[in-house]
């Protein structure tokens, strides 16, 4: 008899039509479950209009940073992208080949005005950051590690062109997702499409969820969620954050932007890789003694 083949304990989102306000709140936002609505944005202009061609056309000769799935090295500053582009370059790249090379937290509504009337904020009673959204581009097979928002956002994410993979968990599985110390990710060894279990044992543990996003579907994650993504197409997303409900996690968000940012900076420039190094083993140890492996 084969031996079965161990998996993430992973059960899909649940996946809505349309939602009321009334709805969303009690029953998702106030418990903090996710949730995926396939249709709440189809009076957007976006929906029908946004797409790689028509990004290229309108955005074209904007020249973007890109970023790839290296390791964060005691070199790279914050957030320094790794090359830049045209945004036509990229998009034909995109279109041509699977690529590692993605956008993230990129201000294009900001850099093209006119993208701005294709979205609006949903009605659905989250205290919206009524600041303009942030984009993510990426080609196929390409991952964002698992990490969590330093803001402890609320998110409404939503995908146009194609399809990506997302797989989520709760803050309460902090604990089983080898958690780098003084940052928001876990081991970016860890592929969490096909785990090595021997190495990550304690993976086994975490109960998440997971879902297929296709154009135009919305995905709630609720604040302090860790996710996941796997661009099975080329496509982009875009997210739109509301402000932590409770003081706790508003607290943390305060603590991680003043506090955690700052003194994992000042030990980068301190130990070099030394540090880096010694926060993933850290991760391992304190995952593998908090679970008694």
């Amino acid at each position: 008899m084969m031996e079965k083949e161990e998996s993430l304990h992973l059960e899909p989102i649940p996946r809505l039509k349309t939602i009321s306000k009334k709805d969303f709140l009690e029953n998702y936002v106030r418990p903090q479950k996710p949730v995926v609505i396939e249709h709440l944005i189809d009076e957007w202009p976006a929906t029908q209009k946004w797409d790689l061609d028509y990004i290229s056309e309108v955005a074209g000769e904007k020249v973007v940073p890109l970023y790839d799935d290296r390791p964060i090295t005691s070199e790279q500053k914050f957030n320094e992208p790794h090359t830049k582009m045209k945004m036509a370059d990229y998009i034909d790249l995109l279109k041509s080949k699977p690529t590692n090379y993605r956008i993230f937290l990129y201000h294009l509504l900001k850099e093209v005005p006119v993208l701005q009337k294709d979205f609006r904020f949903p009605d659905l009673g989250l205290r919206f950051i009524k600041q303009l959204p942030t984009l993510f581009f990426g080609g196929e097979n390409s991952k964002v590690f698992m990490h969590y928002d330093i803001d402890f956002a609320n998110i409404l994410h939503f995908h146009f062109h194609g399809k990506k993979r997302c797989i989520i968990y709760p803050p309460s599985e902090s604990k089983y997702l080898y958690k780098v110390p003084h940052a928001l990710i876990s081991r970016e060894d860890i592929d969490f499409n096909n785990p090595d279990f021997k190495k990550f044992p304690v993976l086994k543990k975490a109960k998440g969820y997971v879902t297929e996003l296709k154009h135009g579907e919305a995905l709630y994650m609720p604040e302090g969620y860790w996710h996941q993504m796997t661009y099975l197409t080329p496509g982009f997303s875009m997210s739109l954050r509301a402000t932590p409900r409770t003081l706790t996690n508003f607290s943390k968000a305060v603590y991680n932007l003043l506090v955690m940012r700052n003194f994992d900076n000042y030990m980068r420039k301190l130990k070099g890789q030394k540090w880096i190094d010694y926060k993933n083993e850290q991760a391992i140890e304190r995952t593998h003694k908090k679970n008694k492996v």
